[in-house]
């Protein structure tokens, strides 16, 4: 039987790849992380999604804030703010925490060893945020070769998969499969400013705003938040 993890932020990816796994896997649960992000938010949307779809969930709280270097976890620097996504700069963003994937996985490797989960799913994909260096193929399978060596897979028993089902996908390709499965993106969140309601000016709001426009699909937190009288 196949036990899956899917680390799970609440956003369209993670979502999407929650759904992926409930479609393929024999037994899915999700684990989200607490660690100290400005969009705290994003726990809180993730419980509701879980909730709602009767998946097992575990959050666990760690703190990044310590280590700084990013907008989402110093608040000492300055979210970066766009009119277009013409505007955002090659390089690794403000809002890259040092690290944060590799950190993760290694959490959820420990976690997945103990309990006796075989894969850890990942939402991870580079072609429309290429930036990132811990979402890229070659960092998955580095990550994959680590905790096989780390763990006790290394001696032949447990030997557990990292897998990126969209590393290579457009997030509005990762929105079609959503639809697809039946994913409901209503209760996601993606805006980096730290509220529910779209700030509409940070990277994270202008990439997802341009992935439902390029699926040919209304966003569907935004029609909720209206018919709440929010936007």
């Amino acid at each position: 039987m196949s036990r899956s993890i899917v680390l799970f932020s609440g956003g369209i990816d993670s979502t999407t790849a929650l759904y992926w796994a409930l479609a393929k896997r024999d037994a899915v649960h999700a684990l989200t992380f607490d660690y100290g992000q400005r969009h705290k938010v994003e726990v809180r949307c993730a419980r509701r999604i879980a909730r709602r779809l009767g998946v097992p969930q575990t959050v666990l709280r760690i703190d990044l804030k310590p280590i700084g270097g990013s907008a989402l976890t110093d608040r000492t620097i300055e979210l970066p703010r766009y009119n277009t996504t013409g505007q955002i700069k090659a390089g690794p963003p403000a809002t890259y925490v040092p690290f944060r994937n590799g950190i993760l996985i290694a959490l959820a490797a420990a976690w997945a060893e103990t309990r006796g989960f075989d894969e850890i799913v990942c939402g991870f994909h580079i072609i429309d945020s290429p930036d990132y260096p811990d979402t890229r193929p070659e960092f998955v399978r580095a990550m994959e070769r680590a905790v096989n060596a780390g763990t006790k897979a290394a001696w032949g028993k447990g030997k557990i998969t990292l897998a990126a089902p969209f590393v290579r996908m457009k997030k509005s390709e990762i929105i079609r499969l959503g639809f697809s499965l039946g994913a409901d993106y209503s209760a996601s969140v993606s805006c980096y400013a730290g509220d529910e309601h779209p700030c509409g000016v940070c990277s994270s709001c202008h990439l997802r705003r341009r992935a439902f426009a390029e699926a040919g699909a209304p966003d569907p937190q935004i029609q909720r938040l209206k018919k709440r009288g929010r936007q």
